[in-house]
């Protein structure tokens, strides 16, 4: 019986050792098979330090996206690619491609989305931040009264300028549902100082189901509001939505199915 090369096994493990230590750790966990599949292919030494880096790569990208997505606090898994667009006629594919790129961040452009309830804004302002977390952005996603209530609570608690920071941190900052809940006094103020830390540096995603012309009725101050407009649109993207609400369309779907169901399987009278 030929005895164990003790040689080759201590450089193994010695090899684990500095993987481990350089907390290369899914590398040091692929390491036999790799060399493995290097002797039975005949690989040489380059490419069979490619593959073992090239796990750990892969494996360090997906912890990353995966804290991306989790700090970004996206509040459903939609997509800009499940995005129905036969129900939005009037959107342009192509601009929304653009957007879906993420090119938009590399200016700081902002991004509004208005339209009525139900068209799909909510659905896009997601999309776009996953496609951004996807492509290495930091993003997060809140709405406007989360953003105007968490402001109050720092306000009082003396938290104010860390909160300031926190909201300026992020390359993406989503901001839901502007305009369907009434807002605090203070919240003009929070949303245009959140605003401006951002202007020109960082972009912003709103969605609001009022016109520009109604954010000082929204806001309950017009000269805040003409400010914090000047600041998004100076560089910008504005898209219109309108059409049927999709939660609408999904209850007439279903009542349609369920009335040809009935009828279907009715029984003529005898």
């Amino acid at each position: 019986m030929t005895a164990p090369d003790t040689t080759t096994a201590s450089l193994y493990q010695r090899l684990r050792g500095h993987l481990a230590t350089l907390k290369l750790h899914d590398a040091a966990e692929a390491l036999p098979s790799v060399l493995d599949r290097a002797q039975k292919d005949g690989l040489s030494m380059t490419a069979a330090l490619e593959q073992l880096l090239s796990i750990e790569v892969d494996a360090t990208e997906a912890r990353r996206l995966a804290g991306r997505l989790r700090f970004a606090c996206l509040p459903t898994p939609a997509s800009l690619d499940d995005f129905d667009f036969d129900a939005a006629p009037g959107l342009d594919r192509a601009l929304i491609a653009e957007l879906g790129s993420c090119r938009f961040l590399e200016t700081a452009t902002n991004v509004l989305l208005i339209g009525p309830p139900g068209v799909g804004k909510t659905h896009l302002s997601v999309g776009l931040a996953r496609a951004a977390a996807y492509a290495g952005y930091r993003t997060y996603f809140t709405t406007a009264a989360d953003l105007a209530a968490r402001c109050h609570r720092a306000a009082i608690e003396g938290r104010w300028a860390t909160t300031m920071r926190f909201y300026a941190g992020p390359t993406l900052l989503v901001i839901d549902e502007l305009g369907y809940l009434p807002l605090p006094g203070e919240a003009a103020s929070a949303l245009f100082q959140v605003v401006a830390q951002r202007y020109l540096k960082t972009s912003i995603v709103i969605t609001t189901n009022r016109g520009v012309g109604e954010w000082g009725e929204v806001l309950g101050d017009t000269t805040v509001a003409a400010a914090m407009l000047d600041r998004l649109l100076h560089r910008s993207v504005v898209l219109n939505l309108d059409g049927d609400s999709y939660r609408l369309r999904d209850h007439h779907a279903r009542a349609e199915k369920l009335r040809q169901a009935t009828t279907g399987t009715r029984q003529p009278l005898q």
